[in-house]
C-alpha cells in the first residue's frame, strides 16, 4: 500500500498576529521545544508514511531551516520517500502564487505522482493533534470511498469557523458548507483528507479548468464532489486536535499541555513528536526559585527568588531575580529582566522586558485577553503594557517614547503607535 502525505504549509497566519510577522505559521514555536509543523509530519512517521512533500509559500526560510533535511523525522532518504520541500515557481509556462490549498497540490502534481502513489494524504501544516494516518487510510479502504474527511465535533458557537459536514447513519458526506454563517450543525472538517491517487488527479483537473473556482479544497473540491454524489466519507476523530490559528487559540493550547491531566501527552512514548532539537546546556535555577505547573526547557536561566506559574518556556530564556511570570508563553531567548511582571502574555524570540516592567494583566479584561510582544522588540524599564496590546516586532526604546506615564494603554498596537499616542 503506496502513501504519500502532502502537508499544506504555506499559509501566512495572519490571525496569529505578531508571531507569523517573519516566519510561517507552521514554523512557529510551539509546546517549549517544538514547532507547529512537527505534529504533522510525527504523525506521518509515526503512522509508517515515510514519503512525503511539504509546500510552502509564505516566508519558508526558518521552515526550510527546521526540516532541512528532515533526520529529526527520519525522513533523510537519497532513493525512495523522505522528505522534499516544495515552493511555488516559474517553469515552461507562468504560474503564481497557490490560488488555495487545491491549486497548490495542482502545481505540484508531477510530483505527488512520482513513485505511484495509491493513496494521497491532505494535511495541514498549522494543526495541533496526533493520528496514527495508516489507520485513517484502512478506514478510507474499507469504506471504498473516493475520498474521506477528518472529522471532530466543535461547540456550535464556534462552528463557523469550520467547515460543516453532515453524514447519513454509514458516515458518508450528505452535505459540506464551508464556514455557514447558520452551521446547519457542529460537525467540522479537520483538514486532513485521504484521497485514491487517481480521484486526486480527475478532480483536481477539473477544478483547474473552472474559472469560477477559488481552487480550495474546503470551498470547492469536497463540496462538487458530494454534490456529484461520489463515495465521500468521514471518519470520526475523537482526539485532542486544535487549529492555533490566532493569539489566544495559541495561548490556550499552550494552557492546555498544562492541565492535569494535560489535554496532549506529549510524554507519551508510544508516539514521539519529532522535532530539530537545540544543543543547549541544562536549566539553571536559582535560590528561593517557585516553579509551578510549568514546562522550562533547555538553556533557560531563572534567576534568584523568581516565580514561574503556570507558563512555558522555549530553550535560552533568561529569567533576572525576582521577576514574575504566570501563565504567559516565552518563546527562544527572550530575555526578562530583574523585577518585571507578565501575565497572560506571549514574548516572542529575542525579545527584552526591562526592569521592573509590567506586561499583560492579570485581572479580567473581558474581551482584552492574551499581550503579545514581537520578535526583537524591547520593553523599556519600568514600562506598563495593557492587556492586550500587540507590541510588533523590533520595536525599540524609541517606539514608546509618545506614552504618558510609562505606559501603553490596554488594547494599544505599537506598531502603529503614531495614531494612538496622545
Amino acid at each position: 500500500m503506496k502513501i504519500k502525505a502532502v502537508i499544506l504549509a504555506g499559509g501566512k497566519g495572519t490571525r496569529l498576529g505578531v508571531l507569523t510577522i517573519k516566519r510561517a505559521k507552521p514554523a512557529v514555536p510551539f509546546g517549549g521545544k517544538y514547532r507547529i509543523i512537527d505534529f504533522a509530519l510525527s504523525n506521518c512517521v509515526n503512522s509508517n508514511v515515510f514519503d512525503v512533500l511539504v509546500l510552502t509559500q509564505y516566508r519558508p526560510h526558518s521552515l526550510n531551516d527546521h526540516i532541512g533535511k528532515g533526520r529529526p523525522w527520519d525522513l533523510d532518504r537519497s532513493f525512495t520517500g523522505g522528505v522534499r520541500m516544495l515552493q511555488p515557481f516559474q517553469g515552461n509556462f507562468d504560474t503564481d502564487w497557490y490560488a488555495g490549498t487545491a491549486d497548490a497540490v495542482a502545481q505540484n502534481l508531477n510530483f505527488v505522482r512520482q513513485g505511484r502513489p495509491e493513496y494521497v494524504l491532505i494535511l495541514s501544516g498549522d494543526h495541533i493533534y496526533e493520528m496514527d494516518y495508516d489507520m485513517l487510510v484502512q478506514y478510507h479502504r474499507d469504506k471504498g470511498a473516493d475520498a474521506t474527511v477528518c472529522t471532530i465535533r466543535v461547540p456550535l458557537d464556534e462552528a463557523s469557523r469550520f467547515g460543516i459536514v453532515d453524514t447519513d447513519k454509514d458516515l458518508r458526506v450528505t452535505d459540506f458548507v464551508e464556514k455557514p454563517a447558520a452551521p446547519p450543525g457542529n460537525l467540522a472538517n479537520m483538514g486532513v483528507y485521504v484521497f485514491d491517487y487517481s480521484v486526486l488527479e480527475r478532480v483536481l483537473q477539473e477544478d483547474q479548468a473552472d474559472p469560477d473556482s477559488e481552487h480550495d479544497f474546503g470551498k470547492n473540491i469536497l463540496p462538487k464532489m458530494v454534490a456529484d454524489h461520489m463515495n465521500i466519507f468521514a471518519y470520526p476523530y475523537g482526539g485532542y486536535w486544535i487549529d492555533v490559528g490566532t493569539i489566544d487559540a495559541y495561548w490556550e493550547a499552550h494552557m492546555d499541555l498544562l492541565s492535569s491531566p494535560p489535554s496532549l501527552n506529549l510524554n507519551d512514548r508510544t508516539w514521539v513528536i519529532h522535532t530539530r532539537s537545540e544543543e543547549r546546556p541544562p536549566v539553571r535555577i536559582g535560590a528561593d526559585t517557585r516553579i509551578i505547573d510549568s514546562m522550562i526547557t533547555d538553556g533557560s536561566v531563572i534567576g534568584a527568588g523568581a516565580v514561574i506559574e503556570r507558563s512555558i518556556f522555549s530553550p535560552g530564556v533568561f529569567v533576572g531575580p525576582g521577576a514574575v511570570i504566570r501563565e504567559s508563553v516565552i518563546l527562544n531567548d527572550a530575555y526578562i529582566e530583574a523585577g518585571a511582571r507578565i501575565d497572560r502574555a506571549l514574548v516572542d524570540k529575542i525579545a527584552v522586558i526591562g526592569k521592573n516592567a509590567r506586561v499583560g494583566s492579570w485581572q479580567d479584561m473581558g474581551d482584552l485577553k492574551i499581550t503579545s510582544v514581537g520578535k526583537n522588540s524591547r520593553i523599556p524599564p519600568e514600562f506598563t503594557v495593557g492587556a492586550g496590546s500587540i507590541i510588533g516586532a523590533d520595536c525599540t526604546h524609541e517606539s514608546f517614547a509618545g506614552f504618558r506615564d510609562m505606559n501603553v494603554p490596554a488594547g494599544s498596537d505599537v506598531e502603529f503607535a503614531s495614531r494612538i499616542r496622545k
